[in-house]
């Protein structure tokens, strides 16, 4: 994953001594395996698969991306640490399996219909011929949350969508993506690992129930936020970006992580979602028009969320700050201030005077109430006895300009290329209203 190596096959077809047809086929090299008591192995090296699920919508383009595009959004979540996609629910584009192949993202690659009629199987069969040659590829997924899958009948069609997948390919195992319905009865008899959505409290359970079974988390979190909102608006369709909403069905980060991270059985799992997306505009509804779901929103820009997944799946340190400190108005009323950090120790200053300091427990974040004074927040962290990072946030003054900055300063005129042109909003010292 950290250098992901591809190779090329060259095939060429003869006639006599003339070449009349050639095709060359990308492919990798890697061993996968799933085991039932320690989770999942990448060339024989135990990996918990830290994921994102993802619709295929990206902000301004809607689903027919660039190309570069896939990259991009693939390049943003390596940089939080993830490792593992989910094409929830949908066989993703090829060129999105090669910006896996390239930049080393696992894939659970999953079909649109748990179904096993000629229709059903036919589109099962052509997504495993399209992507059965791509390495990022380790699981394959043949439905999400199907109201059957709890049933005899249920198996009975996925048991028929097993057999159409493994006479394709029988290098990887199966799975599916399941709310409910885990026991005997239903598709946990047909599948090769179990996929749990959400459900958290029944896993242990299932685990003795069914101890040679593997487990990954086909789907969890399902946290809500709005990039840099710090208090709940249902008129405007603002969620605090605390880490601290979510669904009746679903789990915060912190809770979901902790637990999967806690138990080697478990393979890792597959967080909802990578990005914002349109469509189910939880937890308002109209006119919202578009998730909260997201890590990272529509555009690709992180939220606070982002570097607690940062902190804690990744190997860089990592300090992150926040709310922003542009609170007129409020001098005064305690405002609540987090910190994302992996560090050892993270000491909070307002103004030059210490709020407190804290160590860092594991796969948690830390909190303070600081009464608001305009200036500077600012963490100093600590690893070793020695300060390694700091962070600040600073009030901002009266917005007089547009800053425009381009992720990359070269494209090429195919077509498919662009570059992604961030604006912010900056005073007369380039200090921005919010991150």
């Amino acid at each position: 994953m950290e250098e992901p190596k591809l190779y090329r096959l060259e095939t060429t077809v003869k006639s006599v001594d003339a070449t009349v047809d050639t095709y060359s086929t990308p492919f990798g090299i890697r061993s996968i395996r799933f085991d039932a008591n320690n989770g999942f192995f990448l060339n024989e090296k135990p990996v918990k698969l830290k994921g994102t699920c993802n619709h295929q919508d990206h902000a301004g383009v809607g689903t027919a991306l660039p190309d570069r595009l896939q990259y991009y959004r693939v390049e943003r979540l390596k940089e939080m640490g993830s490792n593992a996609y989910r094409t929830s629910h949908n066989p993703p584009t090829p060129e999105l399996v090669d910006a896996c192949d390239q930049l080393g993202m696992m894939m659970m690659c999953e079909t649109r219909m748990m179904d096993s009629t000629p229709e059903g199987l036919s589109q099962l069969e052509r997504m495993v011929r399209c992507h059965r040659n791509h390495p990022a590829i380790m699981i394959w997924s043949i439905g999400n949350e199907e109201p059957q899958q709890a049933f005899e009948r249920g198996a009975r069609i996925e048991a028929t969508m097993k057999r159409t997948l493994k006479a394709l390919d029988d290098s990887r195992m199966v799975t599916q993506a399941m709310n409910n319905g885990w026991g005997p009865n239903g598709a946990t008899k047909v599948l090769d690992v179990q996929g749990f959505n959400y459900n958290e409290p029944r896993i242990d359970q299932f685990h003795k129930d069914f101890p040679a079974m593997p487990i990954v988390g086909t789907e969890t979190a399902s946290a809500v936020s709005t990039r840099g909102i710090y208090a709940n608006d249902k008129d405007k369709g603002y969620v605090r970006a605390y880490d601290l909403e979510h669904p009746p069905w679903a789990a915060l980060s912190e809770v979901w992580w902790k637990f999967y991270d806690a138990r080697p059985f478990l393979a890792g799992g597959f967080a909802w979602t990578g990005f914002d997306y349109r469509g189910e505009p939880t937890p308002y509804g109209w006119p919202c028009i578009n998730s909260h779901f997201g890590i990272m929103d529509m555009c690709g820009f992180p939220k606070d969320n982002f570097f607690y997944y940062q902190a804690w799946w990744g190997a860089k340190p990592v300090l992150h700050l926040f709310p922003h400190w542009n609170w007129e108005g409020k001098q005064g009323q305690e405002i609540e201030v987090w910190v994302h950090s992996n560090l050892d120790r993270v000491e909070l200053f307002l103004n030059g005077q210490s709020q407190g300091a804290q160590d860092v427990p594991r796969n948690t974040h830390l909190a303070w109430k600081v009464k608001y004074s305009p200036g500077v927040i600012e963490a100093k962290g600590y690893k070793g006895g020695h300060q390694a990072l700091t962070a600040k946030r600073e009030t901002a003054g009266v917005p007089v300009r547009i800053l425009l900055s381009a992720d990359r300063t070269k494209i090429s005129a195919d077509g498919e290329d662009v570059a992604v042109v961030t604006a912010q909003v900056v005073d007369s010292q380039g200090r921005p209203q919010q991150p």
